[in-house]
């Protein structure tokens, strides 16, 4: 692995040049991969493998009709390499379990009992197998047990293969049976199309995963957002003005700048005013935050959001509520200035709204 300096700090990544896609092949040359779930990742990671050139297949439950009908589409060919679920998963050597964590709860039992003596089981998350005692997910000792983790939704993880760069991707081994857990998990990795992999494991990859998606990626993020949306229009801003201040800005402008070449550069290509006064305010927004980000890490480490994950999701209607929480947060005043906004973008804006149509 090619020694990197991130920080300061010294770590070992893997990059494309390493193994190559030419290698990962020939790795899994003999194996019979197997995604089983349709959502988020499956589909992604499904078709980059088939467009790379690997032997997979997706083992469904023909009862869930969407995720089924969506792989026809997608070219997986009902008989060949679309299966019902237990047929595909006796055929495999590879198993990409892909279900929403709570999904694998209730499929494990169904999926374990077919596993063979060399067979692998992947996963994207460490979830399941972090907290086995809230899940029930312990593979048998005969398994390899191994993860590559893209950091980013299934969404970005093929529409950044269709455009020839890739998503970096973190990878682990919990459980090597055969000696050749990690030749496996490298392989599937570059396979899908990462652009770097680094190491981690199951835990450690389960603990920033749940604390980033409730922090700053998306809990966070959104609730910042809201907060200084609300401060601006309880003091006489528009709409418009407060949204483009609060989120047009930073998406479409200086969000860019950052992951084109840091943070400094950002601040750097800003005026001098927005300088001064973003790096007097930084340290208090950190310091405010900085107690709730320890809070929510400890909530992880004790798998109390594990519990509210399962609890949440596993219910009957969870679809539902599911839907009418982001109903309000899609009808609440400053998302609907967002869709007004975004329709005025010159590459969106065919004509002006009339007065009618603005939030």
């Amino acid at each position: 692995m090619a020694r990197m300096s991130f920080g300061g700090v010294i770590e070992e990544v893997v990059t494309r040049e390493e193994v190559t896609l030419e290698r990962a092949r020939e790795t899994l040359r003999d194996e019979r991969i197997v995604v089983v779930g349709y959502g988020v990742q499956g589909p992604a990671q499904g078709l980059n493998l088939r467009d790379n050139g690997f032997n997979v297949r997706v083992g469904l439950q023909p009862e869930r009709t969407r995720s089924w009908e969506k792989a026809v589409r997608d070219g997986w060919v009902p008989g060949k390499t679309l299966l019902p679920l237990e047929e595909a998963v006796a055929q495999a050597t590879i198993v990409l379990f892909l279900v929403s964590d709570a999904g694998q709860r209730a499929l494990w039992p169904s999926i374990e009992p077919l596993l063979g003596d060399g067979n692998a089981v992947y996963f994207s998350h460490g979830f399941s197998v972090t907290y086995s005692d809230q899940t029930g997910v312990v593979p048998p000792p005969f398994v390899d047990v191994i993860l590559v983790a893209p950091k980013g939704s299934g969404t970005s993880v093929r529409a950044n293969y269709l455009a020839g760069s890739g998503i970096n991707s973190s990878f682990a081994v919990h459980q090597d049976a055969t000696g050749r857990a990690k030749d496996r998990t490298l392989a599937i990795g570059i396979g899908i199309g990462s652009g770097f992999l680094f190491p981690t494991t199951f835990e450690k990859e389960v603990r920033s995963d749940l604390t980033g998606e409730r922090g700053i990626l998306m809990g966070a993020l959104a609730g910042v957002m809201e907060a200084q949306y609300d401060t601006l229009r309880a003091h006489g801003h528009s709409p418009s003005e407060a949204f483009n201040e609060s989120v047009e800005e930073l998406t479409q402008s200086l969000i860019r700048l950052v992951a084109e070449n840091g943070m400094d550069w950002m601040y750097a290509n800003c005026s001098a005013t927005a300088q001064r006064g973003a790096l007097d305010w930084r340290p208090r927004f950190k310091a405010a935050v900085a107690p709730v980000f320890e809070d929510l890490y400890t909530s992880v480490v004790s798998g109390e959001e594990t519990r509210v994950v399962l609890e949440a999701n596993g219910a009957n209607d969870y679809q539902d509520r599911l839907d009418e929480e982001l109903s309000r947060m899609r009808e609440s005043e400053m998302w609907q200035a967002g869709k007004t906004v975004r329709s005025l973008r010159p590459e969106n804006a065919k004509a002006v709204p009339n007065s009618g149509d603005m939030a």
